[in-house]
């Protein structure tokens, strides 16, 4: 096995759950060439960190009329796709006419994986047990990530060299996942009470939580606070790996536990046993009747403390 490509679309949390995947690929075939496709923004995290020697942007015209039967295809992905000797697909292919398009373009070998998680075991298991199909078997299920040198120089200029951290994420992808703003607003004064000499909480914010951000800033005028928003993810990842973090379940809740942050994270109607990262720093507390609304601020300060200790 010379050369190959693993194909992943999806959002962050979606390309996180996938490392163990890419991580049994990556150490089962040491010597071989492995690139990923994907959303540049988020592969950045595997290039030239340990998983992908390179990547490449799925957001090409020339992939269109790969999901055309019988459409023409982009000569230069034809090559591509042709000089590779595994395929790993997680793109959704209901019909198969991104695989029987790629075939043409004559893969040595083309594995489809499908991107749905359904609740037979935790999701990273589900995206690694086709690699059974190739005499892989998934050990450790959890997520890694290994910023580079250059993401920790980037982190020491974003939060400072040597500075207790505490980062909250007070959004998600869905409202019903996030515990309501009040209720960060009562838990970031008590962190802010609490903070020792020097230390600093960080707010990440993604596009998703503009709103939620705003009113954070409107709430609080702090020098202690950092917001960070818009900063490369390898380079968030580094600042999220010293800190302590706070979130939902979320694809930046995914960035931290994968970057080693010791996390504690408040699940509301999405199962911990499917979703949760399985790093042994992470906490989960869980809300009654998945109902985020009923988690009181006494009940995730006091699961903090814990968590922390």
């Amino acid at each position: 096995m010379k050369r190959i490509l693993v194909i992943r679309g999806g959002a962050i949390g979606d390309f996180i759950l996938t490392l163990p995947a890419i991580k049994l690929l990556r150490e089962s075939f040491p010597a071989a060439r492995l690139e990923i496709l994907g959303y540049q923004h988020i592969v950045a995290l595997a290039e030239e960190r340990f998983y992908a020697d390179a990547t490449r942007s799925i957001e090409y015209a020339g992939l269109a009329g790969f999901f055309a039967r019988g459409g023409e295809l982009d000569a230069d992905l034809v090559s591509y796709f042709g000089s590779f000797d595994l395929i790993v697909s997680y793109l959704f292919d209901p019909d198969g006419i991104f695989e029987e398009n790629v075939k043409r373009a004559r893969a040595e070998r083309f594995l489809a994986i499908s991107p749905k998680i359904g609740s037979s075991e935790h999701a990273s298991r589900q995206l690694a047990r086709p690699l059974e199909a190739i005499g892989l078997k998934l050990g450790d299920s959890s997520s890694l990530l290994f910023p580079s040198a250059a993401d920790g120089a980037a982190a020491e200029t974003i939060a400072g060299d040597g500075e207790t951290i505490l980062a909250l994420h007070p959004g998600s992808g869905g409202e019903r996942k996030n515990w309501p703003l009040q209720n960060w607003f009562a838990l970031g004064d008590r962190v802010l009470e609490n903070l020792p000499v020097g230390g600093r909480m960080l707010i990440v914010g993604g596009e998703a939580d503009v709103a939620r951000t705003t009113a954070l800033r409107a709430h609080w005028s702090n020098p202690a606070i950092i917001f960070a928003e818009g900063i490369p993810l390898p380079h968030l990842a580094a600042v999220l790996a010293r800190s302590f973090f706070i979130g939902h379940d979320s694809g930046i809740s995914h960035l931290a536990a994968a970057a080693g942050a010791k996390c504690l994270l408040l699940f509301g109607p999405t199962d911990p046993d499917i979703w949760a990262p399985t790093n042994p720093g992470v906490t989960v507390l869980r809300a009654p009747c998945g109902n985020l609304d009923e988690l009181t601020v006494a009940t995730v300060t006091a699961a903090l403390e814990r968590a922390k200790s």
